[in-house]
This record gives structure tokens, sequence and C-alpha cells, in this order.
């Protein structure tokens, strides 16, 4: 998923880059450009050295000792009304970053209308993993160059894409411009005074559940998606790639663990193709939004076009490939080489563009 997954360093100084652990690479000898990138999009590791970064080694640390005490106050002196409520802000702020950063604006996969727009930028700030503008610019590129050293969430190297869409969308520019001042009042300090308000929880109590360990918790939430879901699981529709298919996460997550899926058809407003409700509540909250009108033109995969892929490039896993009832498609499907950030990349090949439309009643 997205996402910038590493956190945001709007606490920490005055920039929105991400916070890491391990700092950019830094390259001795020669000074790699776009055009350094060898097959595969790799650059040579022998030029590189890794440093660990102290001071967000110590920030990560507090933050985690932090959410502990947090979550011992929601065992010992919280409310119940309390603990409810946490649970209900972790929803809010997931869905602000898988239904708005990752499928609307990182994908494209449906339209919104302006009031959902909005709604999914204030769910989204509350997040706080950085501004949808570089949240949307790292997620592109980590598509197209998945597992290499152009990922943003494996090494960051200067890679990006074309971003006018969202340049000319006023709610995100918005945000951009004020984030500094929105994500903190948004993510710390607004959520905790509605149990202070409300039900008379002490403020010290409400800080440590509703915004310090509600913060940590969606923050490792989305952390496996590109970790986990990247490791551990199963590769239905191309086993040449590391995103796997994890049930786990995709029930932690809303909906984002059926990563193999999502890496091969990326424009899906769903983000898989099976599971239920219940393990991807961001569709459940994109079909009521379409059922009220504001969301439209949700796009998603024939079941002609996934059978291609799967028996193309498929691991074996996939329900039917197991049963035997595959048909003999023929196999014109794009490879992984030839890997798209969403609905709008330049890459996909114009019969798939009409395929889609047609399937999805598009005009």
């Amino acid at each position: 998923m997205a996402p910038n997954l590493l956190g945001s360093s709007t606490l920490l100084a005055n920039t929105a880059e991400p916070v890491q652990i391990i700092s950019r690479p830094v390259a001795y000898g020669t000074y790699h450009t776009q055009t350094s990138l060898g097959k595969g999009g790799q650059f040579s590791a022998s030029r590189y050295r890794s440093k660990i970064v102290w001071r967000n080694v110590f920030v990560f640390l507090f933050l985690h000792i932090a959410a502990i005490y947090g979550l011992s106050l929601l065992f010992t002196q919280a409310k119940w009304k309390t603990s409810l409520f946490v649970y209900i802000y972790c929803v809010f702020t997931g869905l602000g970053t898988t239904a708005g950063a990752h499928r609307l604006w990182a994908h494209r996969t449906y339209k919104a209308k302006l009031p959902l727009r909005i709604l999914l930028m204030i769910m989204q700030t509350t997040a706080l993993q950085n501004h949808i503008y570089e949240w949307v610019r790292d997620h592109r590129v980590h598509h197209k160059f998945t597992d290499t050293d152009a990922d943003p969430h494996n090494a960051k190297r200067g890679r990006t894409l074309d971003l006018s869409d969202l340049e000319a969308d006023s709610v995100v520019m918005f945000q951009k411009k004020y984030y500094l001042i929105l994500a903190p009042l948004f993510c710390f300090l607004i959520p905790p005074l509605f149990p202070w308000y409300f039900w008379s929880e002490p403020w010290w109590t409400s800080f440590y559940t509703v915004g310090v360990f509600r913060y940590t918790l969606t923050l490792n939430g989305t952390w496996l998606v590109n970790s986990a879901a990247h490791i551990f699981g199963t590769k239905p529709y191309d086993k040449t790639i590391k995103p796997t298919e994890n049930r786990f996460v995709a029930w932690i997550a809303f909906g984002e663990g059926w990563h193999n899926y999502h890496h091969v058809f990326p424009w899906d407003y769903k983000a898989a193709e099976l599971g239920n409700y219940r393990l991807n509540f961001t569709t459940a909250f994109l079909d009521f939004m379409a059922k009220v009108g504001w969301a439209y033109d949700l796009k998603t995969v024939s079941p002609h076009m996934v059978k291609k892929r799967v028996q193309r490039t498929g691991d074996g896993t996939w329900e039917e490939v197991k049963n035997g009832k595959m048909n003999g498609d023929d196999n014109d499907h794009q490879f992984h080489s030839d890997a798209l950030w969403g609905w709008g990349d330049k890459d996909m090949k114009d019969e798939d563009i009409c395929h889609i439309k047609k399937y999805n009643n598009l005009s």
C-alpha cells in the first residue's frame, strides 16, 4: 500500500520528509542518476552504504513505549467508551489512507465528489503518514519499481512520476500547504478532546490512548502491507514478484493485504478479487459511498482478464487453477516488467483500457 509507510517527520522538523530508521544510502565513487539503473531498476549494491539514523530510532522507541503505556491505560483506567472510541478512530484514520490516499489519489481506481474528497483528506491528515501529495508520489514510484533500489519503500533513489492530477486537485493542494499545522491537530490534539469533553475521561488517559496508542497502532498496521505482505503468503496472480496474498494483513489493514492481486491490477477499486467485507472493509465503505452518489466510475477487473493473468504468471494457488478449470485463454496480458501505478499510467495497453472501460461501463 501503500503509502509512505515510514511515518512522518512533521513533528521532528520543518519538512514533510519521511522518518526512516535506515538513512538513504550514500553513494561512493560515481554519482548515480536515473540512467544508472540497470536491469529491473537495480543499483549496484557495492556502491552504497546505509547508516542508522539514531534520532529516528529514539523517536520510534519513545513512541512505542508511550503506546504501550497507553495500551496499559486502556485496561486499567480508561472507560469503556474511550476504548470503543479508540477503535472507531482507528477505522476513521485507516480509511483515510486506504480509501483516500491509496485507492483514490494514488491509483485513481474511482472518482470522488468534493464532499467525499474533503472527508477523506481530513481522515488521511489524522493518520499522520505524510500529506497526500508526497504519499501518492512515493506510492506510485513504489508500484513502478517494486522492491528495486528505485522503490522508495525499499530505498529512496529519486525516481518520480507525473503528478499533474494531484496538482489540479484543490483539496490535495490545500492539505499540502497547511499540513504542518493540520496534522498535529487532527492526530494528537482533537481526538483526545472527545473522551475528555463528552464523558470526562482524564486528559492524560485520553491523550495516551486515543492519541499516542491509536496512532502507533495504525502506523504499524500500515507498515505490515509493505513488510509482511511482501514476505508471507501466496502469489496466485504473479509468482515473479514479491507482494503476496495475506489474510491477516487484509484484516489488519482494512483490505490491503491482497497484495499480489493489487500489484498486478492496481487500478481495481477493491484491491482484491476474492474475500468479503470482513476482510476488505475499505471496499464496503466505497460501495456505500457509491450508493449515496459520492463515489463513481469505480473500476474493477473482469474474470476474463484475471484468468489470463493467472494462467500465465500465477503460482498455482488460485482456486480454479487447483481445480483444473482453466480454459486455455490466450496470454497476451502485460508482464510485470511493465508495472503500472494505476489508472492513467501511460504504459497501460490500449486494448486493456478499452476492455476495462467496456466492462465497467465507463465513458
